[in-house]
């Protein structure tokens, strides 16, 4: 009885291990990809090791691109819904609107889902679950521009695919600061 037991709680472990990697890995293959500008942020934390904070240009939604019904109840810290657009030649996508629900992006829009953190007046900001880039150890202080290549699923999260210093993919960008 015991190892048939332990025989379904290893299975039932292995089962949501493999089912989470495959839903991952499916939207990196099926999502969206955008291109997003991002800020610079202090990289470094002693007890989780190295890794870079990505701040983005769409992490400060203005509140001029909510409905009318919804700027004067923005949330605290509800969800967010911005539709993305590629911004004529830069190839970085931009903001075209936002909601606090679900909402049909057009044709040339892709809808990514967030979580509001803070307000002021002319703004709201969001976070997409994306703000972390884990690194190799001692290579948390890029000197350059980032830039980040995200997938957006279909459910509107959203994944790194790849993070550019300068134009060129981190790990390369570091190794040839070294």
């Amino acid at each position: 009885m015991k190892t048939k037991l332990f025989i379904l709680v290893l299975a039932l472990q292995s089962a949501w291990i493999l089912g989470t990697t495959f839903a991952q890995e499916r939207a990196l293959r099926t999502g969206q990809v955008v291109l997003l500008e991002t800020r610079p942020v202090d990289p470094r934390d002693l007890l989780r090791g190295d890794y870079v904070i990505l701040n983005y240009k769409i992490s400060d939604v203005p509140v001029r691109l909510f409905p009318d019904s919804v700027k004067l109840n923005l949330p605290y810290a509800g969800e967010v819904f911005v539709a993305l657009a590629a911004a004529g030649t830069n190839q970085f996508w931009e903001i075209t609107r936002a909601g606090t629900e679900s909402f049909t992006p057009a044709a040339n829009e892709v809808l990514l889902r967030g979580k509001s953190w803070w307000n002021n007046a002319n703004s709201i900001h969001v976070e997409y679950g994306i703000e972390q880039y884990f690194v190799a150890e001692g290579t948390g202080n890029p000197g350059g521009k980032l830039t980040v290549q995200a997938v957006v699923s279909k459910s509107g999260r959203a994944s790194l695919k790849e993070v550019f210093v300068d134009g060129k993919p981190y790990a390369e960008a570091m190794k040839q600061a070294q």
